[in-house]
């Protein structure tokens, strides 16, 4: 059997892992000042979090359409996949995997859609694990992708809670306590949504909480550490984390991602985290 795999642009895969495993991404939506853009196209992600926090209109984020999905399950279906496995950011947090199921109806048993309850890599982890496994059949890569689900932690060190407000994200008593106090928040995706953690005084106070969280999951199968156009506090986190344990159980490919601004628009810029699947 043949299968195909798809998910969307907040998996926040890198380039050369989508070519590998043949992946098949639907971008999503964002709109800057009036003006859409797939995600990924027409602007970078340097430049959108340069142009964040002076835009006279908060920037929005929209899912894709049906049609978006329709085209590589066609395409897909069409290449001798036998069935489709469609995997997505967490349904709490937007409507992608329903604009997918919706999709899917049009071919029927052939398309299954899975909730991945994350983002970013914390989505991308299970979509690699499905494409591993995808010689081995569909129930083997489901189970694979509920394996890496289960064993995944993703946590996010923010600067301000303000653009978590703004997408009611969090409830907005959190949020106007956070801004009240100027806090450092570190926030966890937990059961698909995003659950305030920690605050914290000062930015270094974050990143020693967030450090802890990550020394915690212990041995790991994979990990990537995440930001928001903060590249040097994300290298600082993998220098504390080597000095705090042994180099013996860090994976091999540790990957290093600015977020994609579809997800950023929610966190803000200067934020640093990480997806890691413990063994």
């Amino acid at each position: 059997m043949k299968l195909g795999i798809v998910t969307d642009s907040t998996a926040d895969l890198p380039p050369y892992l989508i070519k590998r495993h043949e992946i098949q991404v639907v971008p999503t939506v964002l709109i800057l000042d009036g003006k859409e853009y797939k995600d990924g196209l027409g602007i970078s992600r340097d430049e959108f979090y340069t142009r964040l926090p002076s835009l006279q209109t908060p920037a929005t984020t929209a899912a894709p359409s049906i049609g978006d999905f329709l085209s590589p399950y066609q395409s897909l279906l069409d290449s001798g996949c036998n069935h489709i496995l469609s995997i997505h950011v967490s349904g709490k947090l937007s409507g992608v995997v329903n604009v997918a199921r919706r999709a899917a109806q049009e071919f029927p048993g052939k398309v299954t859609c899975v909730d991945s309850g994350s983002l970013s890599m914390g989505i991308g982890f299970q979509v690699l694990a499905a494409a591993e496994s995808a010689d081995l059949g569909v129930k083997a890569a489901l189970d694979a992708v509920e394996q890496t689900q289960q064993k995944s932690k993703v946590f996010a060190a923010l600067d301000t809670m303000e653009y978590l407000k703004r997408s009611g994200r969090v409830p907005a008593v959190v949020a106007n306590i956070g801004g009240m106090l100027s806090i450092k928040p570190v926030v966890e995706l937990r059961d698909g949504e995003v659950k305030p953690m920690a605050v914290n005084r000062t930015t270094s106070q974050a990143d020693e909480f967030i450090l802890g969280k990550l020394l915690e999951v212990g041995e790991m199968e994979r990990l990537a550490i995440l930001h928001t156009n903060a590249e040097h506090r994300a290298h600082q986190l993998l220098d504390g984390m080597m000095q705090g344990k042994s180099r013996m159980s860090v994976p091999r490919d540790v990957l290093f991602v600015n977020v994609t601004a579809v997800i950023g628009t929610h966190l803000g810029p200067n934020c640093i985290g990480f997806a890691a699947v413990g063994k």
